[in-house]
């Protein structure tokens, strides 16, 4: 089942449900599926595309849960947390920090990095293998960790 079909059969569930929170996250979503469709680079979207949106969505929650909380603004926060919660509902389970370290291992050896200055090959393919999995800046720092 698309993420597009998801959503909008929990959609349904949240209302009937009366989940405010749920109806907030699950709409944001899917305005962020239509504005990609309506984008012109086709009408499927690829499960990549659709696990970068979700992804998009997140860090935009996150950014504006840090400027909630630097203002004292915990119903604005809680409101930005409760979405977080929605939206990760649909993206692939996150990996540890332990497993994205022995992944990020095997991908150095398979490159041959042996310095800092190998960082970029090794992120592209870390990001292209962990896509979903882990947060990109997660990634960069253990990757600056290994290769330092």
């Amino acid at each position: 089942m698309s993420l597009e079909n998801l959503i909008m059969q929990s959609l349904k569930e949240a209302m009937r449900a009366k989940d405010e929170a749920a109806l907030r996250g699950l709409r944001a979503i899917k305005s962020a599926i239509i504005i990609e469709k309506t984008s012109g680079n086709g009408t499927s979207l690829s499960p990549e595309t659709e696990i970068k949106i979700l992804q998009k969505l997140i860090k935009q929650r996150k950014e504006s849960l840090d400027i909630f909380i630097k203002q004292n603004r915990e119903d604005l926060a809680q409101s930005e947390r409760d979405e977080i919660t929605v939206i990760e509902k649909y993206l692939p389970p996150q990996l540890s920090a332990e497993e994205i370290r022995a992944r990020i291992k095997v991908i150095i050896s398979e490159i041959g990095a042996i310095s800092i200055k190998d960082m970029g090959k090794v992120m592209v393919a870390a990001n292209k293998s962990l896509a979903g999995q882990a947060d990109s800046a997660i990634i960069g720092a253990i990757v600056k960790s290994l290769l330092a």
